[in-house]
């Protein structure tokens, strides 16, 4: 929504032309990490956060995906010596319970090789 460069035009491209009733899907744990990054003043919104927020979860969007049992499952399987960050074992966690591509640019996620990356 930001037009990060980080995310590379192909890909957002890609993400863009998904059709109306196949949206991505996002990790409900990432509206948490946005909201952080707000209050941290690490992301600079041009809106209240509860509008963006709104926008960001719309289902013309994306499709959430909320932590499941067979996420929180999951979850427990990711080895101690990854990624500390409890959100981003979240994510993986769900794109493997899912056994969907990850869309990140982490790159200790990428690295640890532990869920197959969207390219």
């Amino acid at each position: 929504m930001l037009e990060d460069p980080r995310l590379p035009g192909p890909h957002r491209n890609a993400l863009d032309s998904f059709p109306p009733d196949q949206r991505p899907f996002l990790a409900d744990i990432s509206l948490w990490e946005a909201s952080l990054l707000v209050a941290k003043g690490r992301l600079i919104l041009d809106q209240d956060i509860e509008s963006w927020l709104e926008i960001a979860a719309s289902p013309s969007v994306v499709t959430l995906r909320p932590i499941t049992t067979s996420v929180a499952a999951e979850m427990s399987r990711l080895p101690d010596t990854f990624h500390q960050d409890p959100a981003d074992r979240l994510i993986v966690a769900t794109a493997r319970s899912l056994k969907i591509p990850l869309a990140t640019q982490d790159r200790k996620i990428i690295t640890s090789r532990l869920t197959r990356i969207w390219k």
